[in-house]
């Protein structure tokens, strides 16, 4: 088998493949480089805080240098409750600027995109399998970030007469 690229394809019905496991990353909490690797359009059904609308199901590799890349999933509500949440995305991806007053969305630019995110670890209880019932860890996505302000240029590219 030759991926093309890193994040696989899907078997067919008579495909053979190996028994390989991807090892899992949880990587420490703090701000790090992703790029969205997949989009689903999807229903939310609603909840407690925010009611029935449309949502984004983000996958995104998380870098983390040495530590490894994470894989998390993220979703993004359309909804008026979440437009915050929804800037930010869209500011970290490049396809916003701060203090816009109203963005127009490129879904279709959105995988392939990449930014800025800080990274917590949340804490669940494993609901079925043989660890059902036991606490277990995962990252998410707790803010996306702007990109990093463009630094100025020195006023001087050179001396003259220096090496």
């Amino acid at each position: 088998m030759n991926d093309m690229n890193n994040e696989g394809r899907a078997f067919g019905w008579d495909d053979e493949f190996t028994n390989e496991q991807q090892e899992f990353v949880l990587l420490p909490e703090g701000d790090y480089p992703f790029e969205v690797t997949g989009m689903e359009r999807a229903r939310y059904e609603g909840g407690a805080k925010l009611p029935p609308c449309s949502m984004a199901k983000l996958t995104i590799k998380v870098f983390g240098g040495a530590k490894g890349d994470a894989t998390v999933t993220h979703r993004l509500y359309l909804h008026t409750k979440t437009q915050g949440l929804l800037g930010a995305f869209f500011e970290s991806i490049g396809q916003a600027q701060r203090g816009e007053k109203v963005i127009h969305p490129r879904w279709n630019e959105v995988v392939g995109s990449k930014g800025l995110c800080r990274l917590g670890i949340r804490e669940y209880t494993k609901q079925s399998g043989p660890h059902a019932g036991e606490t277990g860890q995962s990252n998410e996505v707790t803010r996306f970030l702007p990109p990093p302000e463009p630094t100025a240029a020195p006023a001087h590219g050179w001396t003259q007469g220096a090496f």
